[in-house]
């Protein structure tokens, strides 16, 4: 018998038992928690399609150019000097996910993941507005192709690839950068081919997963999903069934007007079908919690309707723990909890200090390789080095020069003195620090460099430098 109620498991609502596509048609929900969703939806959209075009001091406030290994996280930037500071940030954003997994299920998937926002605020809505509701769009899949069902299609088709079109051209926004964008755009697209073909590739990848694949990239594509089954346990707060109220001894039963149902033993749920109608993955959430479960909530509002309909108390499925419905158990900060969140702070705290440490100007001066000292007249010795001063502010800094801070010498610049470092972008050149002999404690001493801005400090760096061995 337990095998029997374990069958569900087996397989999945968007394929049939022959191997192909089944196709779900959830009813359009509505309710208190659906509102609350678009709320947080069409403030993360707003949020999604402004951040390209958002500054911070003259940086993009997002922006992941791979390509040029530029990255620039709540307009901070960081470049590949920075590696180690955009690994961290990496992993908080991976333990801050796992840490509400823990807690709260699936949440990240249902509220705020891109595609769910996308497929069930924007895509779906307008399938609703286009086909109709949920039977109309049953009845619309199965009459055969008539004047109504190609101009619905063909219209809904037309809308869909207008939205993926504008989505690719915030994705590529993201990549290059929003001032190219808009200057590529004000080009033309042939006068940048191989990026009118990369915005065309990205616009038919996203329509299809929005027109086609739609909630299976959620239940096969996405890894969150099998992240999930490894973070929950009992005390997780999911969208859940009590089943202990919804089944009571003798089961659930379809409602009659007047009937003692406490009397005949049988639970709360009338069995009308509706929390899996408009379940947008197409699972029975009275099965338990599965993988397919996004934790959209479209399934408590139904249930709350209904049971509001029928005179029952609301909750039926809602928010809860297995440990809560089982055991009456209330949620509680539990060690699992307490380990992830300090994790959290110290690797935040550690992030903080170190973007708080980091320099406008990033310094690396070496040695030429392959290079000796050279001998030069009254005891000096000479070393040729080569520098690179990456300038990592939207402003360009002006009069750069070096100068010894450890040791009495002089630093000679090949080609030019002073020199300009342009914004966002690097400075590179060879020149020669000179020290005499009887300055050095060393055959490698450990010299300290100043960068200047004509008169001001902005950066250290360190050397070696290499002298003949002394033997005092």
């Amino acid at each position: 018998m337990a095998q029997d109620q374990e069958n569900f498991r087996d397989s999945i609502g968007t394929i049939s038992e022959e191997g192909k596509r089944a196709w779900v048609f959830p009813k359009k929900p509505s309710g208190k928690f659906y509102a609350y969703r678009k709320y947080v939806s069409y403030l993360l959209l707003a949020f999604l399609f402004a951040s390209p075009f958002l500054k911070v001091n003259g940086n993009q406030f997002l922006m992941f150019n791979v390509l040029e290994r530029r990255f620039n996280i709540f307009g901070f930037p960081f470049w590949p000097q920075d590696f180690h500071l955009f690994v961290i940030s990496m992993i908080i954003g991976v333990i801050f996910i796992a840490l509400f997994t823990v807690a709260f299920g699936r949440i990240f998937c249902g509220w705020m993941c891109p595609q769910t926002i996308f497929m069930e605020m924007v895509f779906r809505r307008i399938e609703y507005w286009i086909d109709g509701d949920r039977g109309a769009q049953i009845r619309l899949d199965r009459q055969p192709w008539n004047a109504e069902k190609i101009r619905k299609r063909v219209l809904k088709w037309i809308v869909f690839f207008l939205i993926s079109f504008l989505i690719a051209n915030v994705f590529l926004a993201y990549l290059i950068g929003s001032d190219r964008l808009l200057q590529y755009i004000i080009d033309g697209p042939f006068q940048h081919v191989s990026t009118l073909v990369s915005l065309l590739i990205f616009t038919a990848v996203f329509y299809f997963v929005f027109a086609w694949f739609r909630e299976q990239v959620c239940i096969i594509a996405c890894p969150y999903g099998r992240m999930q089954g490894v973070l929950l346990d009992n005390k997780s707060i999911v969208v859940a069934y009590d089943h202990k109220r919804g089944e009571a001894e003798n089961g659930r039963k379809k409602w009659r007007k007047n009937e003692d149902r406490k009397a005949l033993g049988h639970g709360d749920c009338i069995d009308c079908n509706q929390c899996v109608v408009v379940c947008p993955t197409g699972i029975d959430i009275r099965n338990g919690t599965q993988l397919e479960c996004v934790n959209c909530t479209a399934c408590i509002d139904e249930c709350d309707t209904i049971m509001e309909k029928v005179n029952l108390p609301k909750g039926l499925i809602r928010y809860a723990s297995e440990d809560e419905i089982v055991k009456k158990e209330k949620f509680k900060f539990n060690p699992r909890l307490k380990g992830y969140t300090a994790v959290l702070t110290i690797l935040t705290g550690v992030l903080i200090g170190m973007l708080f440490l980091r320099n406008d100007l990033e310094a690396n001066i070496l040695r030429l390789p392959g290079q000796l000292y050279e001998r030069k007249d009254n005891n000096i010795i000479s070393n040729v080095y080569t520098y690179k001063l990456v300038n990592k502010t939207t402003k360009s800094i002006d009069d750069v020069s070096f100068k010894l801070l450890s040791h009495q010498g002089k630093i000679e610049l090949v080609r030019h003195e002073n020199f300009e470092v342009p914004a966002q972008d690097l400075a590179e050149g060879t020149l020669f620090i000179e020290i005499n002999n009887a300055a050095l404690e060393g055959d490698k001493d450990k010299l300290k460099i100043g960068v200047y801005s004509g008169s001001e400090l902005i950066e250290t760096t360190t050397a070696r430098f290499l002298a003949p061995r002394s033997y005092n």
